[in-house]
């Protein structure tokens, strides 16, 4: 018989419901700068959008939203929380969004997630995180709070980091196919190739030093802080 406490289906299904387009943390609000890029005719076709993943995507993946979260997660050991280290890795990840607008965007996701993860799966660390956050006036960061939720759900560091992956780049081609003249079949067949590399984006994260964790594209900072006085635009960032 599988006992449903500790079986991995519980983490499973947690992270499947945090990483779906239904779970309301806003994410389907914001392109992360393609808008910006995609305005400025950078991004304009299928070749261009494959471009942007490579150059920009799993690069910031690689580099910072996934060693964030690693350092996060063994931060947030529910046996001994370091909650200097986390109140240090929320302050970084704030301080790595140059543009105005993808700080606002990792803000107000996750808060938003910080607060789903409390409120849907009630633990001791998710009310310790809460205090000491609002304590110190902490920034709130989605990388940091896919890892409290990945500890709140018992789910392993890979598993967490594997979901970031995923909802990161499937939010961004959600993101692409309504900028562009993008089919499904065309969106799945580059999501599939993106997600080839999840292995090796997770492996390279969990080695990156704290002091090394950051990634610089001036390239997409530009376009976000265009697209932030657009006459029009379809995302918040």
């Amino acid at each position: 018989m599988i006992d449903s406490e500790n079986s991995s289906a519980r983490w499973l299904v947690g992270l499947l419901q945090a990483g779906d387009s239904f779970y309301p943390t806003g994410g389907y609000a914001h392109s992360f700068g393609l808008e910006g890029l995609i305005e400025l005719g950078v991004v304009h076709d299928r070749a261009t959008l494959r471009s942007f993943f490579l150059l920009s995507v799993l690069p910031t993946l690689r580099q910072a939203e996934l060693p964030l979260a690693a350092h996060a997660y063994n931060a947030l050991d529910p046996a001994a929380p370091d909650w200097a280290r986390v109140a240090e890795l929320c302050a970084l990840a704030h301080a790595l969004k140059s543009p105005r607008e993808l700080r606002a965007a990792t803000e107000n996701i996750g808060r938003q997630r910080a607060e789903l993860a409390t409120r849907l799966h009630p633990h001791p660390l998710g009310a310790d995180y809460t205090a000491h956050a609002a304590a110190g006036a902490w920034p709130f960061s989605a990388a940091v709070s896919a890892a409290l939720e990945g500890r709140i759900l018992g789910a392993p560091g890979d598993a967490v980091l594997a979901g970031i992956t995923y909802s990161t780049l499937s939010s961004s081609l959600a993101a692409a196919m309504k900028l562009l003249r993008l089919g499904q079949n065309a969106g799945q067949t580059l999501l599939t190739e993106m997600l080839a590399h999840a292995p090796r984006l997770i492996a390279t994260a969990n080695t990156v030093p704290l002091a090394e964790i950051g990634w610089s594209n001036p390239w997409l900072d530009i376009a976000s802080a265009r697209h932030e006085t657009a006459n029009a635009r379809m995302f918040i960032s």
